[in-house]
C-alpha cells in the first residue's frame, strides 16, 4: 500500500512537470550545479549518476546501484520485480515514459520500461547473460536489444526486428544505444571472425544507424576498422542524424578514448572535436536533440589507471570545455544534455563517491581549463 501511495504521489509530481509550458531557452536559465538526493541504501553509499533528462526538472539514472528518477532534487525509486537487485534508467520521453535495464546475479540483465504511477516496471526482454539494452525517444518510441537481437517497439508492441547491415559478418550481434525524435535508431554491431591472413580471431565493433524511413541500415566507418585492439561505439544520435561516440581500447596498460562524430549521409570516416586542454583522452556520451551540444568525459591515464577525469562539454564547434564541480584531478563525467542547456552526470565528492548532478545553464558554466 505504501509503495502504491508513493508511486501515485510521484506520478502527480511528475505530471506537474511535464504538463507545464515547454522548456525555457538557455537565455532564461540560472547557472546552478545541483546535487540530487540519493536513495537510501544498506551499507556503504555507492555512486549516483544522471543518464537522461526529461522535461522540466525530471532526471533519470542510477543511485546506489538502483534505477531511479528525480523530480527536482528528490529521488524516487523505480519499483523492481522480485529477484532483481539493481539497474539503471537510461532515457526518458517527453511524456515521462522511461527505459532502462535491470540486473541480478551479477551478469543477468533485462530491459524494461516504466511510467511513474505504475506499481512495477514492464520487462521488455527475457533475462539473459548477454547484455540487454533499452532506449526511448522524445515521442515515446522504444528500442531494445537482447542476446544480440535488436527490436523496435510502438504502443507497447514490437513493430520490427532490426536487421544487420549487409556487410555484417555471420553471427554478428547488435545492441541499441539511442533513438531520436524522427525515429532514427542508433546501435552498435559486434563481430567475431577468423582472419585467414593473420590466423587469429578478430573482435570488432562499429556504429549502425537504422533510418526512420525503414531503409536498410548504415554501417558507420571507423578509423581502425580491422585492428584487433580497437572498438568504435556510437553513443547518441540527434534529430538531424548526427552521431557521437568514440573509439576505445583497453589492452594491458594501453587505455584509449578518441572522440568521434558522424554526419549524414554516413559515407566518410568520423571527425573528432579535439581534446580538453590538459587531458589526453575524450569519450562522447550524449548530444542535445537539436542544439549541437555534446557531453562526455575527458580522461588521462597513468600505467593503465585513471589519474584524472573531468565532465566535458563541447558546444559543437570550437574547443572542448570543462564543467565545474568536484575537486582534485578526478572530478566526474557528463552523460546527458538538453536543448534548454541542462547537463546531467556525476560529480565526485572528497571521498571519491559520485553524486548525481545536474548543471543548469551549462553553456554559461563551461570553461576552458588553464594550461
Amino acid at each position: 500500500m505504501r509503495k502504491s501511495m508513493a508511486a501515485a504521489a510521484a506520478a502527480v509530481a511528475l505530471a506537474g512537470l511535464i504538463t507545464a509550458a515547454g522548456p525555457a531557452g538557455a537565455a532564461g536559465c540560472t547557472p546552478e550545479l545541483r546535487t540530487l538526493d540519493a536513495l537510501s541504501a544498506d551499507g556503504p553509499t555507492r555512486s549516483g549518476t544522471v543518464h537522461g533528462l526529461g522535461r522540466g526538472d525530471l532526471a533519470v539514472g542510477t543511485s546506489n546501484g538502483l534505477p531511479v528518477y528525480w523530480t527536482g532534487s528528490t529521488a524516487h525509486a523505480v519499483p523492481m520485480p522480485d529477484g532483481w537487485t539493481g539497474g539503471t534508467v537510461t532515457s526518458v520521453s517527453d511524456n515521462g515514459l522511461m527505459a532502462g535495464t535491470l540486473t541480478r546475479d551479477f551478469d543477468t540483465r533485462a530491459a524494461f520500461s516504466y511510467r511513474p504511477g505504475d506499481t512495477a516496471v514492464r520487462l521488455l526482454t527475457t533475462p539473459g547473460r548477454y547484455g540487454a539494452a533499452a532506449a526511448v525517444s522524445a515521442t515515446g518510441r522504444v528500442v531494445t536489444s537482447e542476446n544480440g537481437v535488436a527490436k523496435e517497439w510502438a504502443n507497447g508492441s514490437v513493430v520490427r526486428e532490426l536487421p544487420a547491415p549487409a556487410d555484417a559478418y555471420p553471427n554478428s550481434r547488435l545492441s541499441v544505444s539511442s533513438v531520436n525524435k524522427r525515429g532514427d535508431i542508433l546501435g552498435n554491431l559486434y563481430s567475431e571472425y577468423w582472419n585467414q591472413e593473420t590466423d587469429e580471431i578478430v573482435l570488432r565493433s562499429h556504429p549502425v544507424v537504422w533510418p526512420a524511413s525503414g531503409y536498410p541500415p548504415y554501417s558507420l566507418q571507423a578509423w581502425n576498422q580491422e585492428a584487433q585492439m580497437y572498438s568504435t561505439v556510437g553513443s547518441a544520435i540527434d534529430n538531424r542524424g548526427r552521431v557521437v561516440g568514440h573509439e576505445w581500447t583497453a589492452w594491458r596498460e594501453l587505455q584509449h578514448f578518441r572522440p568521434a562524430t558522424w554526419k549524414q549521409p554516413y559515407d566518410a570516416l568520423p571527425t573528432e572535436p579535439g581534446r580538453l586542454a590538459g587531458e589526453e583522452e575524450l569519450s562522447l556520451e550524449a548530444t542535445s536533440p537539436t542544439g549541437g551540444a555534446v557531453v562526455g568525459a575527458a580522461v588521462s591515464f597513468e600505467e593503465g589507471w585513471r589519474k584524472s577525469t573531468q565532465p566535458a562539454y563541447w558546444p559543437g564547434k570550437g574547443p572542448v570545455l570543462a564543467l565545474p564541480g568536484g575537486s582534485g584531478p578526478r572530478r566526474g563525467s557528463a552523460h546527458a544534455v538538453t536543448d534548454d542547456d541542462r547537463v546531467g552526470g556525476s560529480v565526485l565528492d572528497e571521498n571519491g563517491i559520485g553524486r548525481a548532478t545536474v548543471w543548469t545553464c551549462a553553456s554559461k558554466q563551461a570553461f576552458l581549463p588553464k594550461p
